[in-house]
């Protein structure tokens, strides 16, 4: 079963909003700038904006289209499986996990980051021309809403962020 991705991205945004709203709710702590309700905000707020990207097709055009390939009688059949280990992309979460936790203190966050969103990007077929540039900038704004938003504590490694 397939859903649009209409369907599919305004069950985002209203997942993203409900987490937002309960974050609201909490209560914030006396004479700290940032609160436990900040999170919550933070990823429903995310939530959301992907899901109306969906909703809206944004990035729609980088999907590459299924190719059918005809049979002799007119039919036409699904292409071919990627290969012996395409499945294998399932590990692909729990093994980028062990390689933060083992990479992270010597590399640092920024660089740690930036061969995870590339290797995550490749693997979910994204070219080189588009995983690059989001392996580049993309480490940094995390940092930001990590580091300055919500104040973790992240490893400097051998590239420190400049603020």
């Amino acid at each position: 079963m397939r859903l649009p991705d209409s369907v599919t991205g305004s069950f985002l945004v209203v997942l993203g909003a409900a987490a937002a709203y309960g974050g609201w709710l909490l209560p914030p702590v006396p004479g700290q700038p940032v609160g436990p309700n900040v999170f919550p905000l933070v990823i429903g707020t995310g939530l959301a904006l992907c899901g109306l990207a969906i909703v809206f097709g944004i990035g729609h055009s980088f999907e590459e289209e299924e190719e059918l390939i005809p049979l002799e009688d007119g039919q036409a059949a699904a292409p071919p499986p990627q290969g012996k280990l395409y499945g294998l992309r399932a590990l692909l979460p729990p093994a980028l996990l062990l390689f933060y936790v083992l990479a992270a203190d010597r590399l640092g966050f920024i660089i740690t980051a930036a061969i995870m969103v590339y290797v995550t990007s490749t693997a979910l077929g994204a070219k080189w021309k588009l995983a690059l540039p989001l392996a580049a900038l993309s480490p940094f704004a995390i940092h930001l809403i990590f580091g300055k938003l919500l104040r973790v504590p992240l490893p400097a490694g051998l590239l420190p962020t400049p603020w």
